[in-house]
Formats: structure tokens, sequence, C-alpha cells
């Protein structure tokens, strides 16, 4: 049997929250607390494969050094305004 969607939610949640470097877990876990409950089938799909990507990788897009996989953009620029924003507001 697969996995249930309360359990997907709750490991990708945790998955964005511990990721191993803290500015990932800064910019990925509050994220995922706002939008994860509220993304279609597709971005959750999209979600979960930029979970795998390593946090050197995510930093460097998420901070505009180099441009990530298509596939992957137009999520990334959706988790990028939303951490600024964040950064804008102080919480």
């Amino acid at each position: 049997m697969g996995e249930t969607a309360e359990a997907r939610l709750k490991r990708m949640a945790m998955r964005s929250w511990r990721r191993g470097t803290k500015e990932m877990d800064l910019v990925l876990g509050p994220f995922a607390d706002a939008h994860l409950s509220g993304l279609s089938e597709a971005d959750l799909l999209t979600y979960d494969a930029l979970l795998a990507e390593n946090d050197q990788d995510l930093m460097a897009w998420v901070l505009g050094q180099s441009a990530p996989p298509p596939a992957l953009a137009g999520l990334l620029t959706r988790i990028t305004a939303f951490a600024e924003a964040r950064l804008i507001r102080g919480n």
C-alpha cells in the first residue's frame, strides 16, 4: 500500500525543516508550513523532486546565482518570493 496523503504531507514538511543546512531549513520550512496543504498534485510532485536536490544547488537557485532546472523554476520562483516577503516582514 502506498503513502497516504497525510503521511506524504508530513514527510515533505519534515524534510523541508530538516534539510542539512539551516539556511535551507529557513527557506523551505516556512514555505511548507504555509503552502504544502494547498499545493496541486503537480506542484506536490515538483516539490518532492525539489526536496531530492542538494542544499548547495537549492541555495544557488534561490539566490539567483545559477538557473534552476526548468521543471523546478516555477515553484522555486514562488518559494523565493515567499522567503523574500518573510525577510521584509521580519518573521
